[in-house]
This record gives structure tokens, C-alpha cells and sequence, in this order.
């Protein structure tokens, strides 16, 4: 979990943050916690656990979903191919795709480098495709990548997994940027905007956010599942992605399914990633796709309405209001329940 991530005081002595550091270490240390401690490098006055990964490193199945759009694709790839974790295998599910060049490539795939192409004709069903890339995965990890996700650093994919492979873990974000430099996904505030809200939608490269919840791994209630990685027994054990959820929130009630059996999913801000947004589905502008995000947002009021209200690591003092994260009145009354947990 999000160990040793909280705000430091910037008053503090030199000595004072080593000091801090040399207790978390030890504290990691006495649990059998294979971990360094580092000043994070964008409050160096808080800190950063970087977990060992054992050796082997456990095999990372990638799942893919797609129709058509290679040139998406093509570019999701080059991203992988800078990515420094080499147990990988390649899924990629395929919805549904018409073009010709689409599937001269896809063949290309499975035969230069032994990816797996599954076919779904289907409707578009986010949900679906993921369980059937799922139920042929060999990995112990499972990363879910949307086809418009462009890797931009190296470690992204160690980093996740280093903390999906921790006991007690459910799934783990990353932080994904839009191609202008504004913060596309910072972790998911429950409640904001109806039922789920990007956290720091849309701030700056270099802005901290609220305490500095921006650049600094914690602790939430979900995440998205344009990058996620997750051990695959715990995708296994709560049953994979609701269907029912085909397009909007399947990855929120995922994440919150995880959290009824008392794991805990983590954002980190050291899996940095490109995501050029709904560059291949669009936005939801039809009646039909309107009506569809209605009834889905209504689904998860129905299922979640205590949780969606009572986000543990969200202030009831702060705003259900898009975008979120700036003081609401009046503040809400938290439910005082036994299963909440705090950030750390």
C-alpha cells in the first residue's frame, strides 16, 4: 500500500526528512518489505517507497481492446517498446474492426511476436472485452491499456507492478496526462460530479494539487482502467468487470468491489502516461449514447449510493461539484463506518 507517501513539513531540518525516511525504511524492514525510501522528487520534502520486484518478475499479460484505428495502436505499441519490463505477453481484443489494413497488422502481431488477437464482433462492451482478454491471460498480473495510451517514461510498467504484487493491493492507476500537459487522471474522488470525478482534472504539469495529492502515491478509492494493473487471482476473485457497465464506471464499480473484501487500490504519480482520450470512441454526443451513460450512472447509484457519497479519502468538507477538490457548503456529515481506512 501507499506506505510512507503522506506531506512532509516544509520547515523541517534536513536531518529531520532523513530521519523520517530512516523510520519508514525501518518500519518496511520489519514487516519483510523489500523497499527503498527516497524524497519524492516532486515534494522533496515527502517521500517515495520504491518496492523491489522479485526475480523472476512476475509475467505481465497486456491487454489491448480496439477497433480499427491502427495508427492508435501503432503508437500504444512504440510506447511498450520503450517500456524497460520485459516479461510481458501481448492480448489484444478486437472488436468488431472492418479495415483491411487492420487486420494485416494484427496477423503481423501474433506472428513476429506471438500476440494473442481474439475477435469480438460484438457491440462495443469495455467490460466484455476486458473478461475475455482476461480469461485467456497467463500472467500473475494483469495491465488493462486503452489502444489511445502512450507511454512516456521506461519504468511506468515496474512501478505499477511492484505495487500490484504487494498483499493486500487491488488495483493500481497511473497518472495520465493529456498531450497538452494537463493532468487527465490523478486518482478517482467518489461522488463528484454524480458518481466518480477525475481527481485534479485538467492542472498543470508541475502544479502539486491539494496537499500535494498530485504528485505523491496514496491510497483511493479507485482508479481507471485505461491503465490499470492488477493481480490476476483478485481480477478472478471478484468475477472480472461487470458487463452490465459496457461503457461508463465499470472500472469505479470494479475498484469498489475490491474494496468490500478489503484490499486497497493505489495511484501512483511514478507511472507517467500519455492518454490521448477518447481519440478512437469519441465523447458521448448521441441520444443513444447519452441515454446510455444515463442509465449506467444510475446503476451505480443504486448499487453504491452509500459509497459514492462517503469517499474515505475525500474531505467531506470539500465539493461534490465538478471538477471537485475546492471547499463545499455546507460540509458533508461523514457515516461513521468501521470499514473505512484512512490514506496510510
Amino acid at each position: 500500500m501507499a506506505e510512507g507517501s503522506v506531506a512532509g513539513d516544509p520547515t523541517a531540518k534536513p536531518y529531520a526528512k532523513e530521519a523520517a525516511r530512516r523510520a519508514i525504511a525501518d518500519h518496511l524492514r520489519r514487516r519483510g518489505v523489500a523497499a527503498e525510501v527516497e524524497a519524492c522528487p516532486e515534494a522533496i520534502d515527502s517521500h517515495r517507497v520504491i518496492y523491489e520486484l522479485p526475480e523472476p518478475a512476475p509475467l505481465v499479460s497486456i491487454i489491448i481492446p480496439l477497433r480499427d484505428r491502427i495508427s492508435l495502436l501503432e503508437q500504444c505499441l512504440a510506447g511498450l517498446e520503450r517500456t524497460n519490463y520485459a516479461w510481458t505477453e501481448l492480448i489484444i481484443v478486437d472488436n468488431g474492426s472492418v479495415e483491411a489494413r487492420t487486420s494485416e497488422f494484427l496477423r503481423g502481431l501474433e506472428q513476429q511476436i506471438g500476440a494473442q488477437v481474439l475477435r469480438d464482433p460484438g457491440d462495443f462492451n469495455f467490460s466484455r472485452l476486458i473478461n475475455r482478454g482476461a480469461a485467456v491471460a497467463k500472467g500473475e498480473l494483469l495491465a488493462l491499456l486503452n489502444n489511445d495510451i502512450e507511454a512516456e517514461e521506461p519504468g511506468w510498467l515496474r512501478e505499477m507492478a511492484s505495487y500490484a504484487i504487494q498483499p493486500g493491493v487491488g488495483a493500481v492507476g497511473a497518472r495520465l496526462w493529456y498531450p497538452n500537459g494537463t493532468l487527465q487522471h490523478g486518482a478517482v474522488a467518489l461522488g463528484v460530479g454524480g458518481v466518480a470525478g477525475h481527481g485534479h482534472y485538467r492542472v498543470p504539469r508541475g502544479h502539486p494539487g491539494y496537499f500535494n495529492r498530485a504528485c505523491l502515491q496514496q491510497n483511493c478509492s479507485a482508479v481507471t482502467a485505461a491503465c490499470m494493473v492488477v493481480r490476476r487471482e483478485v481480477f478472478e476473485s471478484v468475477g472480472g468487470f461487470e458487463e452490465n457497465l459496457a461503457i461508463s464506471f465499470n472500472d469505479i464499480d470494479f475498484c469498489l468491489r475490491l474494496r468490500a473484501r478489503g484490499l486497497q487500490n493505489v495511484w501512483t504519480p511514478y507511472a507517467n502516461l500519455i492518454h490521448h482520450e477518447s481519440a478512437s470512441r469519441g465523447h458521448h454526443t448521441l441520444p443513444e449514447e447519452q441515454a446510455q451513460f444515463f442509465r449506467e450512472s444510475i446503476f451505480m447509484q443504486n448499487k453504491w449510493a452509500p459509497e459514492l457519497l462517503d469517499d474515505p479519502f475525500y474531505n467531506p468538507n470539500l465539493t461534490l461539484d465538478w471538477p471537485g477538490f475546492d471547499l463545499g457548503f455546507p460540509p458533508r456529515e461523514r457515516e461513521r463506518r468501521g470499514s473505512a481506512c484512512s490514506p496510510l
